[in-house]
């Protein structure tokens, strides 16, 4: 895979810039810049992605202000984003990663105790595991359902849940053992080895379940839409990137199938038709159908959470991106949200990313005044990432320069 820019790099910082944008801005003061990315996935997180934006306008010539305003969509990271942008505190706990293991963990409180907040992706995410240990056939969401039962411990009447990053698709079915939810078969014995034996489900049985959480508001941040099954679901589109082998997609989405099955027979409820069910997995459907979670688009639940209008009545002009910016940007990714927001009021954004699209998307051209790659070569997927940060500070301080002139 490469991520390829340079043949046109020049036309679309000298096109693009120069008659798109000069035709928006034109400002005698100083300009204010309000800073916000997504994660660059596997790359740097939201943080740091938006100093590299602002080192970069910082050695530009363009006489500026910023407002760095890191942004989460669900991913991995949502959540240590609304504890820093929320000034909440951090709990540590002891919970199992995604194969059973202690591991040291951590949730936050927010709005004076009264919320947790969550991140998956810190009890069963993918960045737990080895490249070789991964096995969604194996992997539990167990340690989620542990944080949950810890954030209970601590009297917290919401609990806000990032769900991105996720190495399981086991349709929630660790995390609500871990609650007290018991998966049995035919024959009245619990399950275990979830999601692998979640064929044999016959019944769920909810005598042991913790009490509290019924008694607690769960929001769930997604940041996908896919539903629980076929093509497009959990184990066909995710479990690959989990280390989901061919054979295994199979058995997974039958495995889904059957907790779809014994869900309908026992609520009434069908989880395959719940947009974002196959968020983390499948957890989204679980949660929402056996807790009544509720689930919501990750970063417009993320914007509104953290005041992020309140920054954006100050800008003269959003920058904002991540690792990639494309078609399926617009299904609810970070970046659109914050664009959305930016146009209603009609301040200028500029999105910059890894891979954009080699040809002009008008559906793209609506939101982002100027989209442009930060890679300035042809290369390979492993050297791009390595090289991010000092990509997005090159690739922003032409930004700032060309602004500039504009200003003289």
């Amino acid at each position: 895979m490469f991520w390829y820019i340079s043949p046109v790099f020049d036309r679309l910082c000298q096109v693009t810039i120069f008659h798109t944008y000069f035709s928006l801005f034109f400002l005698c003061g100083t300009m204010h810049i309000l800073i916000a990315p997504n994660a660059f996935k596997n790359s740097l997180d939201a943080g740091n992605a938006a100093a590299a934006i602002n080192e970069g306008l910082k050695q530009s010539n363009l006489n500026c202000t910023t407002t760095s305003f890191p942004v989460g969509d669900g991913g991995d990271g949502t959540g240590a984003l609304i504890i820093q942008h929320l000034n909440g505190s951090l709990i540590k706990v002891e919970v199992n990663d995604p194969l059973g293991r202690k591991i040291s963990s951590s949730f936050g409180l927010i709005d004076n105790g009264e919320t947790a907040v969550i991140e998956m992706a810190d009890a069963s995410g993918l960045r737990l595991l080895k490249s070789n240990e991964l096995n969604p056939m194996h992997a539990s969401s167990f340690g989620t359902g542990e944080l949950i039962r810890h954030a209970l411990d601590k009297n917290a009447g919401k609990i806000i849940i990032c769900i991105g990053g996720s190495a399981t698709v086991d349709g929630g079915t660790g995390l609500l053992q871990a609650l007290g939810f018991q998966f049995l078969n035919k024959e009245g014995n619990k399950l275990t080895n979830l999601p692998g034996n979640l064929t044999q489900l016959d019944r769920i049985e909810l005598s042991s379940i913790d009490k509290r959480i019924l008694h607690c508001e769960l929001v769930v941040l997604c940041d996908v839409e896919n539903r629980l099954l076929g093509n497009e679901g959990a184990a066909v589109v995710f479990g690959p990137q989990k280390g989901a082998a061919p054979a295994d997609i199979k058995k997974l989405d039958a495995a889904l199938s059957q907790l779809k099955d014994v869900i309908l027979k026992e609520t009434g409820k069908d989880i395959s038709l719940i947009k974002h069910g196959g968020a983390a997995g499948g957890v989204a459907a679980g949660l929402s159908a056996l807790l009544n979670a509720q689930l919501v688009n990750g970063i417009d639940y993320f914007l509104s959470l953290t005041g992020f209008d309140r920054e954006l009545k100050k800008a003269d002009l959003v920058i904002t991106g991540e690792g990639s910016i494309d078609e399926q940007t617009l299904q609810g990714k970070g970046p659109f949200g914050v664009a959305e927001r930016a146009k209603k009021r009609e301040i200028p954004v500029i999105g910059i990313a890894g891979r954009i699209p080699l040809e002009p998307s008008p559906d793209l051209q609506k939101w982002f005044d100027v989209l442009l790659p930060v890679n300035h070569r042809a290369m390979d997927l492993t050297e791009a990432l390595s090289h991010t940060r000092e990509n997005i500070i090159r690739t922003v301080k032409t930004i700032g320069n060309m602004l500039a002139l504009k200003k003289t």
